[in-house]
């Protein structure tokens, strides 16, 4: 059976450097004061910042939200060979 359903787009609306909203968001791998990662319909999303809060994340709907001193937002690729494997060959 074939799978005919269509991602919906990922929208990431931030405002001023203050507030930032992202749709598409699949889990919050990991989150300090100063660094967000989010895994996405679209990849890893990393979010840089100073004083960074969730105040939302919404499962159903993919939907997150946060506030703080925004000073970057970067997709980064996972790679097969991060983790305990990469540090074999190193």
């Amino acid at each position: 059976m074939q799978n005919n359903s269509i991602a919906a787009p990922q929208n990431i609306v931030m405002e001023n450097r203050k507030n930032l909203r992202v749709s598409g968001v699949k889990d919050i791998d990991s989150f300090t004061e100063t660094r967000i990662v989010l895994s996405t319909i679209m990849g890893e999303l990393v979010i840089r910042g100073e004083d960074l809060h969730v105040t939302a994340l919404d499962a159903e709907t993919g939907d997150f939200s946060m506030t703080g001193n925004i000073s970057s937002c970067v997709y980064s690729k996972k790679s097969v060979m991060d983790g305990p494997i990469k540090k074999l060959f190193r």
